[in-house]
């Protein structure tokens, strides 16, 4: 397995060299030294994410790279390599740790093998189903940017921004509205052993396979549904195969905006501000974008294909929550006592937002 690696990261970067400049230079200005502050130079960082092209990653992407050159009267252009260019969402983040790329988004709740202790995110019931509260979190909660931007760092990767691609709700072919809905019902999920126990706290039978059969998968019935943001279902047409969404919003699809230390630190401070208010700038902007593609996404699918849509009552709700409760604990046991302070300051933080925004 660490041969076929070594393999794929090896063709990623081949790949790469053809596309644009050798590594590195992207990192140094065209006609002056970093080493001066006030430097006068153009760089061209390269930028990659895990979606297909148009999609909330790519969206986000293209809005950074349009910010960022405004800001600099055009000395700092970005380059876009969406999925698959790279190779996996592993090989991407390699090649950020190695500097073969500048900057990433990178979904916390898919680096479990690099980073156990984000896979907090994937809980279920963690955070608010009020938007508004999750955005004061994931800008200001210090349970993201000291103790999970320390870990990132400690992985050679600089952290810039968390945000949201919106909700996670389920699709199915029979109602989702109370946990005893899912007695046996063949759920699609991830490798990640929390989201397979949190579906199992509900009597579910989750079903961890690749993304790519997941269509095929529902069109044959060999499983019953799915979770994932209303964009990502609309984008991948799994209304076709389903007769149900559920606005369960049962976890967030959380990402983050990172990028090689190495690569930042070398800049000079113009350039490395003008980063810096990209990244503030493009806040509002994602979680305005993010809510506008997931409600046009739903409105198309309701009037393409005709999928009924549910919601869980509150008197539901609080037993799914009940319910994902002893999940946290398997996440503290998995990751120790930082996973537990991450949790804490996580859940304070939630109630404190909860009540500025109420």
């Amino acid at each position: 397995m660490k041969v076929r690696r070594v393999l794929s990261i090896l063709l990623s970067l081949m790949l790469f060299a053809t596309l644009v400049t050798g590594c590195g230079g992207s990192k140094q200005p065209s006609d002056q030294s970093v080493d001066n502050p006030n430097s006068k130079g153009t760089y061209v960082f390269k930028f990659a994410h895990e979606e297909a092209p148009g999609s909330v990653q790519d969206l986000y992407a293209k809005q950074f790279a349009k910010v960022l050159e405004e800001k600099t009267d055009g000395r700092a252009k970005v380059e876009i390599f969406s999925i698959g260019q790279l190779g996996t969402d592993q090989d991407m983040l390699e090649a950020l740790q190695s500097g073969a790329i500048d900057f990433a988004i990178s979904s916390p709740g898919c680096t479990g093998t690099l980073l156990p202790e984000a896979q907090f995110v994937n809980l279920h019931f963690l955070f608010s189903d009020n938007m508004e509260v999750n955005k004061k979190v994931l800008n200001n909660s210090k349970a993201f940017y000291e103790d999970l931007a320390n870990i990132y760092a400690d992985k050679g990767i600089k952290v810039f921004s968390f945000w949201t691609e919106g909700f996670m709700d389920w699709t199915s072919n029979q109602p989702l509205t109370k946990t005893a809905d899912f007695k046996g019902f063949k759920i699609r999920t991830m490798q990640s052993p929390l989201i397979i126990s949190s579906y199992k706290a509900y009597g579910a039978s989750p079903t961890p396979i690749p993304f790519s059969e997941v269509y095929s998968s529902l069109q044959l019935n060999m499983i019953d549904g799915q979770e994932n943001p209303i964009f990502y279902v609309a984008h991948n047409n799994l209304h076709e195969v389903q007769k149900y969404i559920t606005l369960s919003h049962h976890a967030l699809y959380v990402a983050a905006t990172v990028a090689n230390p190495e690569t930042y630190n070398s800049l000079p401070s113009d350039i490395q501000q003008a980063i810096v208010d990209t990244v503030e700038e493009v806040k509002d902007y994602s979680f305005d974008m993010q809510q506008d593609f997931n409600d046009k996404a739903l409105e198309e699918m309701k009037s393409a294909s005709g999928i009924q849509v549910l919601t869980i009552s509150d008197q539901d709700r609080e037993v799914f929550e009940k319910a994902s409760i002893p999940l946290r604990d398997e996440y503290i046991k998995e990751v120790g006592d930082v996973g537990k302070k991450i949790l804490d300051i996580l859940v304070e933080d939630i109630e404190k937002a909860e009540k500025e925004v109420l």
